[in-house]
């Protein structure tokens, strides 16, 4: 049986023991502003994934990739001698899709926002097709304006017979 309790309190730790060592040890100059974001550990805590990020554009992402995969031994012998668990994980390092996926998400937010500015211009100077109110009945002759209506319209009497004959 797994404990994930433990898997994640080994992975937050390798987190951080993996974030600085690379501000303090690794001197490597490919390495760019790299970032750990997340760190996700196997339920028999053989095998650890390093989410990161790095700040810049595909070419210093692809040096600082190539840093980390160099970097790999020296992290992983620093993390297990700074956790002290029987075996020392893995390192496997993927690069985050989060800010991808926060640009797009904000590239739609934006559309949205473009689409609402462009119907509210649209529509501030627009009136009903019809009437402000289409379910108001026009008042009759022969009520007072105030008075509500059965909604009959005809002059008959609505008295029920009950003997069978017709009015």
């Amino acid at each position: 049986m797994t404990d994930t309790a433990r898997a994640r309190k080994l992975a937050d730790r390798i987190r951080v023991v993996v974030a600085e060592t690379l501000q303090r040890r690794i001197k490597d100059p490919r390495l760019g502003y790299v970032t750990i974001t997340d760190t996700r550990v196997t339920g028999d805590l053989r095998e650890a994934t390093v989410f990161y990020t790095v700040y810049g554009d595909d070419e210093e992402r692809a040096a600082s990739a190539a840093a980390l995969e160099s970097a790999k031994g020296v992290l992983r012998s620093e993390v297990g001698r700074q956790t002290g668990v029987r075996f020392t994980p893995s390192l496997t390092f993927v690069p985050d899709a989060l800010p991808e996926n926060a640009r797009t998400i904000d590239d739609l937010l934006e559309k949205a926002r473009a689409s609402d500015a462009q119907v509210r211009q649209v529509s501030s100077g627009a009136t009903y097709a019809g009437d402000a109110d289409p379910y108001r009945k026009p008042v009759r002759d022969d009520e007072e304006p105030g008075e509500e209506t059965d909604g009959d319209t005809d002059d008959t009497d609505d008295t029920d017979d009950t003997d069978g004959e017709g009015a």
